[in-house]
């Protein structure tokens, strides 16, 4: 399997009513190193024919992030069927290497010109095994 990470700081903007990330945040951060995975991966030809959308959010949250911390974000594909990816990104905290969140995301791939579920190329499949 080919990761991708990244690292980010948690700033005011993050925080919910708690002073916790907000689970909002969260879901945008998946979204976002999800998307920057098969944009860093695949060409931008291939991007114009294919997109993805989710299906499936699952998210688990075990500790709080908070102001200030340094989270170490992880993703990769667990598995592909069809037009169906199975992703799953990590977070941890970067200084104490607690694991923070786990998320399982399934994406369905589309054509972009039909937005009809379109199954999973074997060479697409490669760039992320």
């Amino acid at each position: 399997m080919r990761s991708y990470t990244e690292t980010l700081k948690v700033v005011q903007n993050d925080l919910d009513d708690l002073n916790h990330v907000n689970n909002i945040r969260y879901i945008e951060w998946i979204q976002d190193i999800s998307k920057k995975h098969w944009t860093s991966t695949t060409s931008q030809e291939t991007q114009k024919s294919m997109i993805w959308v989710v299906r499936n959010h699952n998210i688990t949250y075990h500790k709080s992030a908070l102001l200030g911390n340094t989270l170490h974000l992880k993703t990769y594909i667990k598995s592909s069927k069809g037009p169906i990816s199975t992703r799953v990104v990590e977070i941890t905290d970067r200084k104490t290497g607690d694991f923070l969140v786990k998320s399982v995301t399934e994406w369905c791939l589309l054509d972009a010109k039909t937005f009809r579920p379109k199954r999973i190329p074997e060479e697409i499949k490669a760039l992320f095994e």
